[in-house]
């Protein structure tokens, strides 16, 4: 049975591609597969996920794309945008916060 993502990761993957965006220019497949393979197969996003937030995230200026024609291929390369960094601080810093409360009542002993 293949595991699927949890729906209370909702808007996890706009913060993920924001952080592999952050260390460097990718284009969306590379992204996709980026995610599995640092998250140690944990989480999965296809590009059916993933394209849309590159779209909106370029919509909303926080990446921006160029089109290369790579190995006989065009891709669009993203990479992020001052916007973006600045998008990407505040998602961390709700992240941060959010994993913090939810660390400290899972770890609550049980009577």
């Amino acid at each position: 049975m293949k595991k699927t993502n949890p729906s209370f990761l909702n808007g996890v993957p706009e913060l993920l591609v924001l952080r592999l965006l952050a260390r460097r220019e990718m284009y969306g497949y590379q992204i996709v597969e980026e995610i599995r393979t640092q998250t140690g197969e944990a989480l999965s996003f296809g590009e059916g996920c993933i394209y849309p937030y590159l779209h909106y995230l370029e919509a909303e200026k926080q990446v921006s794309s160029q089109r290369r024609e790579v190995e006989g291929r065009n891709r669009n390369y993203y990479k992020l945008t001052a916007r973006g960094r600045k998008r990407l601080e505040a998602l961390t810093s709700e992240w941060k916060r959010v994993t913090t409360g939810v660390s400290l009542l899972m770890e609550e002993q049980y009577a």
